[in-house]
């Protein structure tokens, strides 16, 4: 008898619930976009992003005639190609370490729960002292322990967010735990292995997928801060964090080097939280009663 098996009436009226609504549909047109940006970012920019001219640094957005649609910014590289190959940067490091995150999260909780005991006291703790510290914080002492890098501003997030997947995970473990289905596969003598994969894991992944959702967000958030204090990307990558940080020397007078970047952050943060909102209250127990 497995804990995952979901009636054709429920399982009907749970697709016919699943309907769009003009917040989501703009989040993901906006993330399609940005994703169709991505992955075509070679053929989409017009210039090298890291090509430097200074005879035509600060060139203004919108020029007649000038190549450079957004603008050039203080050593004479393309804005626009900028913008494009942060985009991938961004989204990179987001789904990578929404991922390894998520994993790390959903083992350490789903071992928490289910064992509870010595195992729990352990996991809690940890969990208990990376919440000691706020995350941004924690984030930049470990990323200036370990340096500037891609890997190791992937390894820095990962480290610091997989607590909010834990929590919520062995909290769901701790009921499922008791339910009688897995009471009956414990009972037909079922292992703990086979219980936790087969009978908890999948009633615990509905909160984790939206949990991820608005974790992505955070992410792009966390990596741009942490490339705008140089603790992100090597300075040789674009990144939307890095291009506010050599904008913000130039707000007065050129404007766009920084803005830019930093409408792409908004509208890339704003599109995902829209899709996080509709998936949190279609998933929502509450909807289907």
């Amino acid at each position: 008898m497995s804990g995952f098996s979901i009636s054709p009436t429920r399982h009907a009226g749970t697709h016919r619930r699943l309907r769009l609504r003009a917040t989501a549909v703009f989040g993901l047109a906006v993330l399609g976009i940005l994703f169709v940006g991505m992955l075509l970012a070679p053929v989409l920019a017009p210039f090298d992003p890291n090509a430097q001219d200074v005879s035509r640094r600060l060139i203004g957005p919108f020029k007649a005639g000038s190549p450079h649609l957004l603008g050039t910014d203080h050593v004479g590289r393309d804005v626009l190609s900028r913008m494009i190959y942060g985009a991938r940067v961004a989204w990179m490091i987001g789904a990578t370490v929404v991922l390894l995150s998520g994993m790390l999260g959903v083992i350490l909780g789903l071992l928490s729960g289910y064992f509870g005991g010595m195992v729990d006291d352990i996991i809690t703790w940890l969990a208990n002292v990376e919440l000691a510290f706020p995350f941004i914080l924690l984030a930049i002492v470990v990323a200036a322990s370990l340096g500037a890098g891609l890997g190791n501003l992937i390894l820095v997030l990962t480290i610091v967010s997989w607590v909010t997947y834990a929590r919520v995970v062995r909290g769901e473990a701790l009921v499922q735990r008791e339910q009688e289905f897995v009471q009956a596969a414990r009972a037909l003598g079922a292992g703990s292995l086979r219980i936790i994969l087969r009978h908890i894991l999948p009633n615990v992944l509905t909160p984790v997928i939206v949990i991820a959702t608005f974790e992505f967000s955070r992410m792009i958030i966390s990596e741009a801060a942490l490339s705008f204090l140089g603790l992100g990307v090597q300075p040789t990558v674009p990144s939307w964090g890095s291009m506010l940080a050599d904008g913000r020397q130039y707000l007065a007078t050129a404007w766009w080097v920084a803005t830019f970047p930093g409408i792409g952050i908004t509208v890339t943060v704003l599109a995902i939280n829209l899709v996080g909102d509709w998936l949190r209250d279609q998933m929502d127990p509450r909807q289907n009663a």
